[in-house]
């Protein structure tokens, strides 16, 4: 028997949708808009998809694993980036 559950695994169209984010952020950017707004609104689009789509208790769960990303590191490693401010 695996550990591994059916909600443990990524959505199968993951990677379409992760491309169709990836152009956005690259149209964005050519129309000269703001990093801090492109994530800004794309956090709150994420945030309002999940509130139609899950719990409250599993947008927490989402909130709180991303959080927990942040404050050890893992974005960093991920984006290669220093903080600017």
């Amino acid at each position: 028997m695996s550990d591994t559950s059916a909600d443990d695994m990524p959505p199968a169209d993951l990677g379409h949708a992760g491309a169709v984010v990836d152009k956005a952020i690259e149209y964005m950017t050519s129309q000269n808009i703001g990093s801090l707004a492109i994530a800004s609104a794309l956090l709150g689009g994420a945030l309002g998809l999940l509130a139609r789509s899950v719990s409250d208790e599993a947008i927490a769960q989402i909130l709180g694993n991303a959080l927990a990303s942040v404050r050890n590191g893992e974005l960093r490693q991920m984006s290669g980036h220093k903080p600017t401010a």
